[in-house]
């Protein structure tokens, strides 16, 4: 109870403390201050205490779409393994789940931008829906090549496959490290794919679908955000943490991955520069072959007599 008390609480608080670094990382590259690393909840506190100006065109779509997306996430989160592996929801199959809730909660933000009846944030949602498309069969294609390879379905014990010692191991952890961390980018909507930052008009993809929230509405989205990328950060670093640690050394060390996922992200975006549209699915389109190349690892250990 304790462990799933603490897992709520990293879901729910940390989300904007997540973000808070990855900007402080970005002003010291920069050579500037910037701002707290709590200047997040500032930021959300004064949204949700500002009033919204909503269009006439809009329906009831527009205006449950930032709750949904919210709370799609957050269920996402509950079925994720945080602490010592556990999650708060578990059942065999929970990474499928896992994957089309946040997908729900995508399409709900892309009709809700939809519903403002704008051609330019239809051009947003056009390009939020592609580039985000691109990675789903990446991620079921390694956890479903691993859940197979290991016999199992369940996110708690799916991590400790990676922790067996051998030279597969370590190089199966590698690639799906390094595949989670572009889909992590592409969801994150950050550089090189995204700018959270741009406003201009031609490269903008998630941004201009927010353009017309304001008040509450933009700070659930923001909140959502922050807390899907603390969500994919938690997956990657759950797949490097030991195993068999305890509860509180793995704490421990997942505070330490998380802040070293956050400095990383804030890293890349101020010393990587932001790819031309025309380039973004290249970029994506690697995920897949690398998860491709994970599958058939697995399927040539798996059928080349070593098991």
């Amino acid at each position: 109870m304790k462990i799933i008390f603490i897992n709520l609480l990293i879901i729910i608080v940390l989300p904007f403390l997540f973000i808070g670094v990855i900007n402080k990382t970005k002003a010291f590259w920069g050579g500037r201050k910037g701002a707290s690393i709590f200047q997040p909840y500032h930021d959300f506190i004064k949204l949700m205490k500002k009033g919204e100006v909503i269009s006439s065109t809009t329906s009831w779509v527009f205006f449950s779409a930032p709750v949904i997306y919210l709370s799609t996430v957050i269920f996402a989160g509950l079925l994720l393994p945080i602490i010592d592996h556990t999650a708060v929801i578990s059942f065999e199959g929970s990474f499928i789940l896992f994957a089309y809730i946040l997908a729900l909660g995508k399409f709900f933000s892309i009709i809700g931008a939809l519903d403002t009846g704008s051609s330019f944030e239809g051009m947003g949602a056009a390009r939020e829906a592609f580039f985000t498309s691109i990675p789903e069969p990446a991620f079921f294609i390694i956890l479903g090549s691993i859940s197979i390879f290991a016999e199992i379905n369940t996110f708690e014990r799916i991590f400790g496959l990676y922790h067996a010692g051998s030279e597969l191991s370590l190089l199966i952890v590698v690639l799906t490290v390094i595949i989670l961390l572009v889909i992590l980018l592409v969801e994150g909507s950050r550089i090189p794919i995204d700018d959270p930052n741009t406003h201009l008009e031609l490269t903008m993809i998630h941004e201009v679908m927010v353009l017309d929230n304001s008040g509450p509405s933009l700070a659930l989205i923001q909140y959502g955000a922050a807390m899907k990328m603390l969500i994919l950060s938690s997956l990657i670093v759950n797949f490097i943490i030991p195993y068999s640690a305890g509860p509180m050394i793995h704490l421990g060390y997942f505070a330490a991955g998380i802040t070293f996922s956050a400095i990383t992200i804030g890293t890349i975006e101020t010393l990587t520069a932001r790819f031309r549209l025309v380039r973004v699915p290249d970029f994506i389109f690697t995920v897949i072959g690398m998860s491709l190349m994970v599958m058939f690892i697995i399927l040539l250990y798996y059928y080349g007599g070593r098991r």
